[in-house]
């Protein structure tokens, strides 16, 4: 385990490729590709953005040591999905990641954020745990190759607003 400090900042195009590398040594089995990144990345910006990308960069070598995304219709986000490199587990980068998709699933007036998790995951399950996540059902062989089951959490972040009426 790794204890430095990373910088969180938007992931932006040029980010891609060392985010894929670091995808495919995490997640080899259900990588994503450069496409879907790209895809995501062109609803980040501007005022009609729904999505929040990030990455975490070491400030001494400008190596990407971790990233996040988040997606937002109406008043329900989705952590689309967070990745740490290996030497960093543990020193609490996975929180500033989800800490900052959190606080961007407000902005966009998210009342929910959900999130699937492989069952077997029991790390990322701790971390979302602690965050107030809590298990709303499962997934059945959401995870290929192998048929793993994915754990649907969710997470309460505000109350929906309530319609009132004025005399």
């Amino acid at each position: 385990m790794t204890t430095m400090t990373a910088v969180l900042r938007e992931m932006r195009w040029w980010d891609i490729d060392p985010v894929l590398e670091l995808e495919h040594e995490l997640f080899p089995d259900d990588a994503w590709s450069a496409g879907m990144f790209w895809s995501e990345l062109a609803h980040s910006r501007g005022p009609q953005a729904t999505r929040r990308y990030v990455v975490a960069e070491d400030p001494a070598t400008g190596r990407i040591v971790g990233y996040a995304g988040l997606a937002a219709a109406g008043d329900l986000a989705d952590v689309q999905t967070i990745g740490v490199t290996r030497d960093h587990w543990g020193g609490g980068l996975g929180s500033e990641l989800l800490t900052d998709l959190l606080k961007h699933a407000t902005a966009f007036e998210c009342a929910e954020v959900l999130l699937e998790v492989r069952v077997d995951n029991t790390r990322a399950q701790k971390l979302y745990e602690r965050f107030g996540f809590e298990p709303i059902g499962f997934r059945r062989g959401y995870y290929q190759p192998g048929n793993i089951d994915a754990l649907v959490m969710r997470l309460t972040v505000q109350e929906p607003a309530q319609e009132t009426e004025t005399d």
